[in-house]
Formats: structure tokens, C-alpha cells, sequence
């Protein structure tokens, strides 16, 4: 399970538009493709939750849905990649509503400590992206060429309206190209 922010039809079409006109460098076919449908900002990951743990974290995640500040104001905007190994796209925010991005972050996070998913040792830095390709297996790719061409999109500002408890379900073994699936399992509204 984990937790995130769905952008709406409207941003991800915006964003399809453009990672479909990219030009395609050579080494291109090292990388995997997300589907833009599967398109979120992971907030905290969870792992595998038995039936119990889920009901203490859906109680944990609905006080913390409740206490962020309303919906988040947000823009799709620019690329950026870790290493050669994933492609993203990031978030342009005003600085209130990037410390209250952060804030949410680390509110699912403990929402996991808490229900005992999470080891009180793991405090990961948050850096919201939306992941548009992986490299494939071990490879690696020049992402470079990418993050230049995506170097000047900006999308259409949009707000998270809700917090999403999402199930992955990992493709199964020996289904070339399969992705896993993600199954949004509670939704709940940002604010009061």
C-alpha cells in the first residue's frame, strides 16, 4: 500500500501531449514507460499491510487528510531524473503550499510509524515527482536528452483535492511489459 495525489484527467493529458512528442535518443529502448493513467505523487509507502494494520492506518490517514490545509494548489513542470535509472516530472508550488505538501508528506509517514509499518529510524526526504519512465532491469539510459526537451513544460495549475490509500498490484511474472496496476482503495477529502 501506499499513499498519493492523483492529478486530474485534464493535467495528465496535458503532460501525454508532451512526452509524446519527445524525440526519442538513441539507447531509448532501455526505458519502460509509465502509463499515464498509473500517473500519481507517492507521499508515503507503506509496503505489504495485513487486514489490521490497514484499519489502524486508514484511522491514522484520515486524521491526517483532515489536517492538511484544504486542496494544494499545483502545476506539473519540468523534468528532472535520479541518475540513469528514472525519468520524472516535478511540481511547481508557491512556498506555503510546498511546506504543506511536506507537511502531508510526513503526516502519512508517521500515520505508517504509528500503525507499525514504518521503522521509527526511517525519516526519508520527500521530493514530490511523478515518475514517467524507468530504465529496464539493470540497464541504465542517458536521461539527459529528455530532461532538456522537457526543460520548459509547464502545466496548467490544478489542486489535490484528496489523499488516496492505493493498492500496487505487481504485474505478473512472465507477461513482457506488464506494469503493475494501482487500485485506489479510501479517498479522502484535504481540510477540514
Amino acid at each position: 500500500l501506499f499513499t498519493a495525489l492523483w492529478p486530474p484527467q485534464e493535467a495528465v493529458q496535458e503532460l501525454s501531449r508532451a512526452v509524446d512528442a519527445l524525440e526519442e535518443p538513441p539507447g531509448a529502448e532501455a526505458l519502460r514507460w509509465t502509463r499515464p493513467e498509473a500517473w500519481h505523487f507517492t507521499l508515503s509507502f507503506y509496503g505489504e499491510v495485513t487486514e489490521d494494520q490497514a484499519a489502524d492506518l486508514r484511522a491514522r490517514l484520515v486524521r491526517a487528510a483532515r489536517r492538511a490545509p484544504g486542496p494544494l494548489p499545483m502545476r506539473l513542470h519540468r523534468a528532472g531524473r535520479f541518475g540513469d535509472r528514472t525519468l520524472w516530472v516535478g511540481l511547481q508550488q508557491e512556498e506555503p503550499h510546498r511546506q504543506a505538501l511536506k507537511k502531508l508528506a510526513a503526516a502519512t509517514t508517521a500515520a505508517g510509524r504509528r500503525a507499525g509499518l514504518l521503522p521509527d529510524d526511517k525519516h526519508p526526504s520527500f521530493h514530490p515527482h511523478l515518475t514517467l519512465a524507468r530504465a529496464k532491469g539493470r540497464r541504465t539510459a542517458d536521461l539527459r536528452p529528455y530532461v532538456e526537451q522537457l526543460e520548459s513544460f509547464q502545466g496548467t495549475p490544478w489542486s489535490a483535492r484528496e489523499l488516496l490509500l492505493v493498492r500496487s498490484v505487481p504485474p505478473r511474472s512472465g507477461v513482457p511489459g506488464e506494469q503493475p496496476r494501482y487500485e485506489p482503495l479510501e479517498r479522502w477529502p484535504l481540510g477540514p
